[in-house]
């Protein structure tokens, strides 16, 4: 078929991990255009600041670009009133609201769907956030409405796409939809081919917030005097820092350039939280280091548990201290060039070979722009 392609995502307004799976669609559809609730084009590339980016009514709004997390319980509407007629191929890029927006009957409608919207199905999510009286109580009350906004939603794509099998098991919960498992694009710094020199202390990097739970991982650390270098800052770091023990080191934000050598040197990471897909984890195969991690999520998919890491079964610290001394115990026995090669399945290309052999199934294997 031919014809013109949209690609639809929640807000562009802080790069992250969803951003780059946008940008990588973009390449396979250089053509099309972008609809987004809120844009800031400050922090983006050519590669979407020289196209068109529709904006909804949310993006009038003064300091919209800042405070767009408090609308979300106007992002259904803003969403729903994008006009798309006339579009034959829609991607909507979502782990929100990006997908309830209305298509043609001939349109085809693939949604990437990076997680089922976590404030309607998953309030624990929220336990961690910090959040006042009144915001909890309006986050209960609107907790039915999101709800029934949200399956609304879910019934409008075509197809549905996961980033994992874990949250392709969601989508199937909570929208009663098949989905197809295909993993986001994790583009290896090349300094990460860097060869190991293990030195002896673990390694947790990443964004410090609450559900990401580095303070297990530090505090699991402390409880085996165990040397740990903490990468990354956040809001929880006075939380992370109150469990750490003599041995734990705090980098803060560290640059790319300083990022290979870190990984170098470590004899682990640890990866105690629950994420949808996780790219950090790939990160560190990437450079031959193997993961310890809390056993559920997107590292069921990325993270082969005796070969390439080892699994810890609960988010407690007394579990994830066991993983570390299970990992110690067959530490000798992972190969780092099994270690490298696991992380390859996440290449680039492999997105791109599969998201366009999915649009190809489909019927959309010529759009007006498709590379």
């Amino acid at each position: 078929m031919t014809g013109r392609a949209a690609i639809v995502h929640e807000w562009l307004t802080v790069p992250g991990g969803s951003e780059k799976v946008v940008l990588s669609i973009l390449e396979l559809l250089p053509q099309a255009e972008i609809f987004t609730s809120v844009y800031d084009p400050a922090p983006w590339p050519r590669a979407i600041t020289d196209r068109p980016v529709h904006t909804s009514f949310l993006n009038r709004i003064p300091r919209a670009e800042q405070i767009y997390p408090k609308l979300l319980p106007l992002m259904n509407a803003a969403f729903e009133s994008f006009d798309l007629t006339g579009f034959d191929v829609v991607v909507s890029s979502s782990h929100s609201c990006a997908k309830n927006v209305i298509t043609g009957p001939n349109t085809l409608h693939v949604c990437y769907c990076h997680t089922p919207m976590r404030h309607a199905w998953e309030p624990r999510f929220l336990a961690g956030e910090d959040l006042g009286p009144a915001a909890r109580l309006a986050a209960a009350a609107l907790g039915g409405r999101l709800r029934r906004q949200d399956l609304a939603g879910a019934s409008r794509p075509d197809v549905f796409v996961a980033n994992s099998s874990h949250v392709a098991a969601r989508i199937a919960k909570y929208y009663r939809r098949d989905a197809v498992v295909i993993h986001p694009p994790v583009a290896v710094a090349p300094g990460l081919a860097t060869p190991r020199a293990p030195d002896d202390y673990y390694l947790v990097f990443g964004r410090l917030v609450p559900y990401k739970r580095a303070d297990l991982a530090v505090a699991a650390c402390a409880s085996l005097g165990r040397r740990v270098k903490v990468v990354g800052d956040g809001r929880a770091i006075e939380s992370v820092r109150a469990v750490a023990g003599p041995d734990a080191e705090f980098l803060g934000a560290v640059d790319d350039a300083e990022l290979p050598a870190l990984m170098a040197g470590a004899r682990a990471l640890i990866f105690a939280g629950e994420e949808d897909f996780g790219i950090v984890p790939v990160e560190a195969q990437a450079a031959g280091v193997p993961v310890i991690a809390y056993g559920v999520g997107g590292v069921r998919d990325s993270v082969i548990d005796g070969q390439t890491g080892v699994f810890f079964a609960e988010q407690t610290v007394e579990s994830c201290a066991a993983g570390i001394l299970a990992f110690e115990d067959v530490e000798g026995e992972l190969e780092e060039q099994a270690i490298r090669a696991n992380a390859e399945r996440f290449a680039p290309h492999r997105f791109a070979e599969a998201f366009t052999a999915l649009l190809a199934e489909h019927g959309a294997d010529h759009p007006a722009g498709v590379a």
